[in-house]
């Protein structure tokens, strides 16, 4: 991995915004959160009214039980009220859904949903189209079915993810069982309770059982700094985390979890046995920005070091707890962690975390060897007489035959599914003996070569965008296959062979990732897109926005120059590292049709 990037300089002595640890007055939001009575309230009462939508206070303690209300603009009619309707996501760790929660989910999606189940970019899956009134029977019946919303959304710690390819060699099992780990270390404690209090009535039987080490860890939430000074919720506290907080573990080499972008990076080194050595970490990554405001940005993180296998539970809780106590509680949009990073720097975080929160020594990174977008589509072998399949899934889009097909399968050989950070699904645990009925089942669903999709659409990914999700300003999903048939045409026009890494965005919030394509559009107005450009095919680099509102119809045009140039210089490049060679006015230049290639 390589280090962070910032779009603005660092200042060591930068005063502090509002934050738990100056002792500053809780901002409104704040306030509300530390009165919900561990996200509660007034949830609880508007479940019970007749409404068909909640208000906007119980709305923001939703997002902390896994859902969002949405309202579906393709319904909408002038002097009609908004289709309300809920989205639910999972907490699945490292994209793990066994074959009964896949059952229920697909029921559910059926008959309470929209018929369809979408893989995230964080490797859980989404359910849309959910009435207020059927949520409690959706979420309730994901917790009997040994799934969990919890904590899928708001201010707490997100999905964690790591390396979805059920591997038993290698660092892979290692990696993630250390993934699972860490999402039991950063569980609510009280929160779980209002969760379980809400869904299926306060029962302890599908309470979080964490491991005996987890356990040990877990003891530290009420000692020293790590100690939120709340005995109900040791780790958190009454007002949680000032924004979402995400993690991800992988192995060295593997790049398949987007590392970079996280809040914590893991990178795990095993011994020859498998056993856990210790971790590279780092810190400080995300994508969330805003149109025209230059103080929120897109960041990856820095390296803090290498960490002994026995302390990383630890150090994971304690540089959340740093976070809890210093991250920006007065303005949102200033609030994750990377702002912390960028405007404090890397030697305070450190020198802050070791002597308040971690009492642990923290090395130099180890080397590791370049890395690699692994999405392990295809057939591989997953243990001695065991098989797995990755299936691509354009946007993570489940619905129609291809989902009931699926289901077939899953249903017949008890398949485990695990989901990729890149949208597509693997299907797991098939026995050589079963392998040529999973082909002909998998054929008939027209998947004949998983291991070969198009060439631009194996690693693209988009937003769902319009018409569900309250932030896109224009399409994402539902635009990308035609974009990317458009872009390949143009490829094959100009005899352009390599391929490139595209994501697509309805707003600059980042879901996707675009901000770390080779070529990104993120909405900027109907139709009009920023383009960015630059990123690189493993994922290593920020890329840069050079135009700000482009119009879709005008893209092949505006990149041909471009295009061009690349293939001139002989195609060895990426067009990324072509991008980042060029320079930035080179760049505009073709862009705008009055520069030539060099």
């Amino acid at each position: 991995m390589t280090e962070g990037q910032t779009t603005s300089g660092q200042a060591a002595d930068l005063k502090f915004a509002a934050c738990l640890a100056s002792g500053a007055e809780l901002s409104k939001f704040e306030q509300f959160k530390a009165d919900s009575c561990y996200l509660l309230d007034p949830l609880a009462a508007e479940l019970e009214n007749s409404s068909d939508h909640f208000s906007n206070d119980a709305v923001q303690l939703l997002k902390f039980h896994g859902s969002y209300q949405q309202d579906n603009r393709d319904n909408r009619q002038k002097g009609a009220g908004k289709d309300w309707q809920m989205m639910l996501r999972l907490r699945s760790p490292g994209g793990r859904i066994p074959p009964a929660l896949f059952l229920a989910l697909d029921d559910l999606s059926n008959r309470l949903g929209n018929g369809s189940l979408r893989a995230t970019t964080r490797q859980a899956f989404q359910i849309h189209g959910v009435r207020k009134e059927d949520l409690r029977e959706v979420i309730s019946t994901i917790i009997r079915s040994m799934g969990s919303t919890l904590a899928a959304c708001g201010d707490i710690t997100r999905n964690v993810m790591a390396p979805a390819a059920p591997y038993e060699k290698g660092g892979y099992p290692a990696a993630r069982q250390l993934a699972n780990e860490i999402a039991d270390v950063l569980s609510p404690t009280a929160a779980e309770g209002s969760y379980l209090d809400l869904w299926v009535n306060g029962s302890a039987t599908y309470r979080i059982r964490p491991s005996r080490r987890v356990k040990k860890v877990r003891t530290r939430q009420h000692q020293g700094n790590v100690f939120s000074g709340d005995a109900k919720e040791p780790l958190y506290g009454t007002t949680y985390l000032p924004r979402k907080f995400k993690c991800a573990v992988t192995v060295p080499g593997d790049n398949s979890v987007d590392l970079l972008t996280n809040d914590i990076g893991l990178v795990v080194f095993t011994a020859a046995n498998g056993e856990i050595k210790g971790c590279n970490v780092y810190v400080g990554g995300g994508m969330g920005r805003t149109h025209n405001n230059e103080q929120t940005f897109a960041r990856t993180a820095d390296p803090l070091g290498y960490v002994a296998a026995e302390h990383v539970l630890d150090l994971v809780q304690s540089i959340l707890a740093l976070q809890r106590d210093y991250g920006d509680r007065k303005t949102r949009r200033h609030a994750r962690m990377k702002y912390l990073l960028n405007d404090q720097g890397i030697s305070w975080f450190k020198q802050e975390l070791k002597s308040k929160y971690f009492l642990h020594p923290i090395k130099a990174l180890r080397p590791e060897p370049k890395s690699k977008l692994e999405d392990y589509l295809g057939w591989h072998q997953q243990s001695v007489g065991q098989w797995f399949v990755g299936l691509p899934l354009l946007s993570g889009r489940l619905e129609g035959d291809l989902k009931k097909g699926l289901r077939q399968l899953v249903e017949t050989f008890q398949l485990e599914i695990r989901l990729t950070p890149n949208q597509d699904l693997l299907l797991c645990n098939i026995g050589t003996s079963q392998r040529s009925s999973v082909r002909k089942g998998l054929a008939a669903l027209g998947i004949r070569a998983p291991e070969a999709p198009a060439m631009l659409a194996r690693h693209a990914m988009a937003c769902p965008a319009l018409p569900l999700c309250g932030l896109a300003v224009t399409e994402a999903e539902r635009t990308l296959p035609a974009l990317l048939e458009r872009i390949d045409a143009q490829l094959r026009r100009l005899e352009i062979t390599k391929s490139i890494l595209i994501r697509m965005t309805g707003c600059p919030n980042g879901c996707a990732r675009p901000y770390m394509a080779e070529l990104a559009l993120v909405g900027s107005g109907v139709d009009q897109y920023q383009l960015w450009l630059g990123g690189t095919p493993n994922l290593q680099r920020l890329a840069k926005p050079y135009l700000q509102r482009m119009p879709l119809d005008q893209l092949e045009s505006t990149l041909e120059p471009l295009l061009l140039s690349w293939k001139q210089a002989g195609g060895r490049r990426s067009l990324g590292d072509h991008v980042n060679k060029l320079g930035d006015q080179a760049v505009l230049g073709l862009l705008s049709g009055t520069g030539q290639a060099p």
